[in-house]
């Protein structure tokens, strides 16, 4: 009886819709006077009660989201629980089990150089906001700490801005160790697959070695806080010593081939600014350089990152969904306090596209011009092994050209902008822009939020985009006026031009090594480099961008314009041009040093060192079972590719570039290569 009462307690209370005090006595009387059964009773009031407040769209969206959090965990489970032997179920055979029962053995000690972003960071001294997270990883783990303190989880993974080193009181250094790229978050691998495969035809710690260092700096600051390169020089000898004097074979990703580019002119130079050891040092201790998703020229979608914090996933979702990024939501402001962080890392404006009109092209040419972005259902030709073979795009050609592109406009305003012959286009002088400017703009003197746009004017912001484009010339001049403080930081550390004489005394500068354009290899004839990257797979080349309508204090001014997109097969959509690539790095990028720039015995590259190319066509995963995909060319997932981990194994059990097969080439990389002049 009393547990009776109890519930009829409850429902007076808590599920009993309450209308009026004789609508309860009804109901009171008639559960106690007519006995009827007390579960009927309740249905029959959760009915009420859900007629009553209806259907809300969040019920929807809770649903949608149990269901498919279910359905994932419950493929995650049979994935794991099904027998490997189960047909359509087997797990393919490891390249490293392959090449095991083919009687390949570790040789060549291996050096692992990760990129930017992938490696993790870790906290050794902070602010009392950080509290309890002392050696916990702010970046490359959970990410937990971004729900629970984002913006001390922000303030911490900021440098200083005047010095571009360690803030007071703040020191976040990179984890060691290969676990600090093996995987981004859990279950997100990045070197994890290939270091797993290495490992399975002998390699160690002994013979294999990550160079982890804190992507956010120059190059050169992590020699001076960290003595980085010098620790990557003394690990390079001590592996070559101990490991019977074989040669090192060097693997970077992405960023991480220009920091190694810089490493090979840093260990050469002398002492102080360089490691001391010699013309004769690489020859000496590098085998090969399998460069894999190389941003050797730079990445366009930096520019947009410094420009406005964005890129073709927030243009995406602004597209889809106008309003959800930059809704007044308890009054966040996400990409100006992304903005602020990420102005302070130096390494962005490394990867700024180098070369300027000569390689990207101007208003009116670019040397993708006839190529468009995205893949055909009947996939790419396919090519033959041999040294110099390359599918040509003929009448049967993948790339298909729907409407011409104006790529060498890097960033334009307004999609007209982007089209109009450069006659029609009118010029502003953004350099004396800079010196008239008067930073009257009264957003500076609200909030907490600090970008370098709030000491931008307004009436300077409205004159920007008037001069309708800009390329990768005069885009410099742009970054330079609304981001003053990174780009003078940074430009003493990286330089993005091409050097006419390489014998100037000047090219021995620091800001030059990172660079292709402005630097020599190494007089090493034996060693090889290779370039290793994914094509297939629609990547950033330029913009249409807009004001943006937010009047939120200190907002970003400016912002990709969604609703600018071209017509079915174009290469415009969201406001962004696409063409060939990994979906991240243009091939432009990725392949032309391989292709051109290095190719025989040229300026950059007087020893005549052995170039090859070897692209890998992206294959999307056939099923969730699948994960990422073993044949995927995504510049991350690219790490996983079977075919990839096969070319590097080989190289470091000994084969060479002929025994691999030579280059294998997918794209137009040749077409686009040709059509650059340059004195080579």
């Amino acid at each position: 009886m009393a547990s009776r009462s109890i519930l009829r307690f409850r429902k007076l209370c808590y599920v009993e819709p309450v209308s009026s005090p004789s609508v309860k006595f009804r109901s009171f009387q008639t559960s106690e006077v007519e006995g009827t059964d007390e579960s009927s009773v309740e249905k029959k009031q959760w009915k009420r009660k859900k007629q009553q407040r209806g259907w809300r769209c969040i019920d929807s969206c809770c649903w949608v989201i149990g269901y498919m959090c279910t359905a994932w965990w419950v493929l995650l489970l049979l994935y794991h629980s099904l027998p490997v032997t189960l047909t359509g179920f087997q797990v393919p055979e490891s390249p490293g089990t392959r090449l095991k029962g083919e009687g390949l053995t570790a040789l060549h000690p291996v050096v692992l150089v990760p990129g930017i972003v992938t490696g993790g960071l870790e906290l050794w001294e902070g602010r009392p906001c950080a509290e309890g997270l002392f050696r916990k990883r702010l970046w490359g783990g959970g990410f937990t700490e971004i729900f629970k303190r984002p913006l001390c989880w922000l303030e911490h993974l900021s440098l200083h801005n005047e010095t571009g080193l360690d803030p007071p009181g703040i020191r976040v250094r990179a984890v060691p160790g290969l676990v600090a790229a093996d995987y981004f978050a859990p279950g997100y691998f990045v070197w994890a697959v290939l270091i797993e495969n290495l490992a399975k035809i002998g390699y160690e710690g002994k013979n294999m070695h990550m160079s982890a260092y804190d992507w956010r700096l120059s190059f050169q600051n992590t020699e001076i806080r960290d003595q980085a390169l010098s620790r990557l020089k003394s690990k390079i000898e001590l592996m070559y010593v101990t490991n019977g004097y074989k040669k090192v074979v060097v693997v970077p990703h992405s960023m991480g081939a220009i920091y190694f580019l810089h490493f090979m002119k840093w260990v050469e130079s002398p002492p102080p600014i360089g490691g001391g050891g010699g013309p004769s040092w690489c020859a000496k201790h590098i085998k090969a350089i399998m460069n894999i998703g190389p941003a050797f020229l730079g990445v366009p979608k930096a520019v947009s990152n410094i420009f406005s914090a964005e890129g073709k996933d927030v243009a995406y979702i602004r597209a889809m969904a106008p309003g959800v990024l930059d809704s007044e939501f308890l009054g966040l402001q996400t990409f100006e306090h992304v903005m602020r962080a990420s102005r302070t890392w130096d390494s962005i404006v490394s990867i700024l596209p180098k070369g300027g009109d000569s390689i990207w092209g101007n208003l009116d040419w670019s040397p993708e011009d006839g190529q468009s972005c995205y893949q055909a259902r009947k996939g790419y030709l396919q090519s033959t092994t041999g040294d110099n073979n390359f599918s040509r795009n003929d009448g049967n050609s993948v790339f298909q050209v729907k409407e011409p592109v104006k790529y060498g406009r890097i960033i334009s305003f307004g999609k007209e902008s982007s089209q109009l012959s450069s006659s029609q286009l009118p010029r502003l002088d953004l350099k004396d822009l800079i010196h008239k400017d008067l930073a009257t703009n009264s957003k500076s003197s609200c909030g907490a939020v600090w970008t370098e746009y709030d000491e931008v004017s307004s009436e300077s912001i409205r004159r920007i985009t008037e001069n309708k484009a800009y390329t990768a010339q005069t885009l410099f001049d742009l970054l330079r006026f609304v981001a003053p403080k990174l780009m003078r930081r940074a430009e003493a550390h990286f330089s993005h031009g091409i050097a006419d004489n390489l014998d100037d005394p000047k090219y021995a500068h620091y800001k030059y090594w990172s660079n292709p354009l402005e630097t020599k290899l190494p007089v090493a004839p034996n060693m090889e480099i290779y370039c290793l990257y994914g094509v297939g797979i629609p990547t950033e080349r330029s913009y249409v961008y807009k004001m943006s309508p937010s009047n939120k204090c200190k907002s970003i001014p400016f912002r990709i314009d969604g609703s600018a997109d071209g017509e079915a097969g174009s290469c415009l959509k969201n406001g962004i041009h696409f063409v060939d690539g990994d979906d991240s790095v243009p091939v432009l990028s990725a392949g032309f040093m391989c292709a051109k720039g290095w190719r025989g015995r040229t300026r950059f590259n007087p020893s005549g060192i052995a170039t090859y190319i070897r692209e890998y066509r992206h294959k999307p995963p056939a099923s969730l079972l699948e994960g990422r995909g073993i044949e995927s060319g995504a510049h991350v997932d690219i790490m996983g590719n079977v075919a990839l981990i096969e070319d590097v194994l080989r190289v470091a059990a000994g084969a060479n570039g002929a025994q691999t097969g030579g280059d294998r080439i997918y794209s137009d990389i040749m077409r686009i290569s040709e059509r650059i002049n340059l004195q080579m």
